[in-house]
């Protein structure tokens, strides 16, 4: 199928990894769903998008809500259209010590990286499965392995990661894959959060701690969004069909020594 045929919703579409992901569907073409929590945000992400080739069509919507994720599913329906790709890419950060964690912090992050990725892919099946669609999950290198001090967001990705993997698996007679993209610290609003929860004051410093981790010393940096984009589109190409329930490390090497 031609680019411009593609139908794509993305999710978490008006910021970092799931803003540039619409960015480069919109790029190749394609029309767009874009879902946001905040229709400002969402509005000024579209506004962003007009130049572009491809449909952006804004689909306001709090995927941590199961009727949300079944209305935002049905509106595509609405409109006559299937869907040929899924991308997750609504998440939120919390960390801290678990001993000071709630419950209501458990259920916002549950709730969105969890619960959210699954209901997005449980209701849009039919829609996926029409035109033997693909999937994409936004997991973490938090999905791979346990950071300090991040026991929930280990919970919520390492969710993701093992149900891309159970999906996979169901779907494939269905005609759908289901791949997941695990990208360590990446360059977005995401960061920002989680250095202004972080016990350090200087930034330069936070990020330093940060880079310590990663193999290439003095010349580790951060990905860049657009980086996690391009493999989510690889991800979701017809060319790859192959490739279902692979959860691709996007970290420059961070989580192989584990």
């Amino acid at each position: 199928m031609n680019n411009e045929q593609r139908r794509v919703l993305v999710t978490g579409a008006s910021s970092g990894i799931g803003f540039s992901t619409a960015k480069l569907f919109l790029e190749r073409g394609c029309k767009v769903y874009c879902v946001g929590r905040s229709e400002e945000k969402l509005n000024k992400a579209l506004e962003s998008f007009r130049h572009l080739p491809g449909k952006a069509i804004s689909l306001p919507g709090d995927v941590s809500e199961v009727s949300e994720c079944q209305r935002i599913i049905q509106m595509v329906e609405e409109v006559g259209d299937v869907l040929d790709v899924l991308v997750n890419a609504a998440g939120i950060w919390r960390d801290g010590p678990s001993d000071t964690m709630s419950e209501e912090i458990w259920d916002e992050v549950m709730d969105i990286n969890a619960k959210g990725t699954f209901f997005m892919c449980r209701f849009a099946i039919p829609l996926l499965e029409a035109c033997e669609g693909a999937i994409v999950n936004v997991s973490s290198d938090s999905g791979l392995i346990g950071n300090k001090e991040a026991a929930i967001y280990c919970a919520s990705k390492g969710a993701v990661t093992l149900m891309t993997k159970a999906l996979a698996v169901e779907l494939a007679e269905r005609g759908i894959r289901v791949n997941a993209v695990c990208p360590g610290d990446v360059e977005t609003p995401m960061l920002d959060k989680a250095f202004l929860q972080s016990e350090f004051d200087d930034r330069k410093a936070y990020e330093a701690s940060l880079l310590a981790n990663y193999p290439q010393g003095n010349s580790a940096r951060f990905t860049q969004p657009e980086e996690v984009a391009e493999a989510i589109m690889f991800l979701s190409s017809n060319k790859v069909k192959a490739i279902t329930g692979a959860c691709l490390s996007i970290d420059f090497g961070l989580t192989s020594g584990y």
